[in-house]
């Protein structure tokens, strides 16, 4: 199996996306993040906190964090101090000797006789109380046990990013949540790439399929045909084709 470390690099390299993009998106510091592509484990806070960061990063990635954490667990984690404390052997592997009890058999009979007569006093003097704390027992309600802590999840984007990169003179209206304009029905030729746009939703048509999007991190290819095609982009979810009635038009 590939090392984690080159996993999580690769995996990231091959979307695109930007070490600082990541940390916006896990809110997990950048030094952290490339502590995990190196495999510095030394450099984290602690196992706890490497098992945590790990399953973050490798969701938002689209990996299985399962896996990696499981591969870390078995090749990296250390046992406890507990576990690796051996049982001390008797000094000089002799055998203790018992000690003779210092009270002779009649004096622990009359201690004895002591404690049996001091229980029953007790108990006729507080059985009362004893009662009383009894139904203070029963009208106390018993605490609920805590609710398990859910799994943390990494937060889902609450705006998403878009960029056009036209791979051939293509045809763009964009619009925002609002219905606003933001490229009204534009010529754009091919490599020229257009600023990045956030925001909530976005609605795109396209002229033809001579064009790509740059999304959160990703690139996503629009099929290559000469007909019009259109999407609609929003945080946390894929994006999804329009059908001609739903298409933006800019006119």
């Amino acid at each position: 199996m590939p090392e984690i470390g080159q996993t999580l690099r690769e995996t990231r390299m091959r979307n695109r996306v930007d070490i600082t993009e990541v940390e916006a998106g896990t809110k997990i510091r950048a030094k952290y993040l490339r502590a995990l592509e190196n495999e510095e484990w030394d450099l984290l806070p602690g196992p706890t906190f490497v098992k945590t960061f790990l399953r973050s990063y490798a969701d938002y990635l689209g990996l299985d964090s399962r896996l990696l954490v499981e591969e870390y667990k078995q090749r990296f984690e250390r046992p406890s101090p507990v576990e690796l404390t051996p049982f001390a052997p008797r000094a000089g592997g002799r055998r203790e000797r018992r000690r003779r009890p210092l009270l002779g058999p009649g004096i622990v009979v009359v201690f004895g006789l002591v404690a049996l007569l001091a229980a029953l006093y007790a108990l006729g003097t507080w059985g009362d109380g004893e009662s009383g704390k009894d139904q203070e027992r029963v009208a106390t309600p018993t605490a609920t046990p805590a609710k398990k802590r859910k799994r943390e999840r990494p937060a889902a984007p609450r705006r998403v990013t878009l960029q056009i990169v036209p791979t051939g003179i293509v045809n763009v209206c964009l619009l925002d949540a609002r219905g606003r304009r933001l490229i009204d029905s534009r010529d754009l030729q091919a490599g020229e790439r257009t600023r990045r746009f956030r925001g909530r939703r976005f609605r795109v048509s396209f002229g033809n399929g001579q064009v790509r999007m740059w999304s959160n991190g990703r690139t996503l290819d629009v099929p290559d045909r000469s007909t019009p095609v259109g999407y609609e982009l929003r945080a946390g979810k894929r994006p999804r084709e329009l059908p001609e009635s739903r298409r933006p038009t800019c006119s």
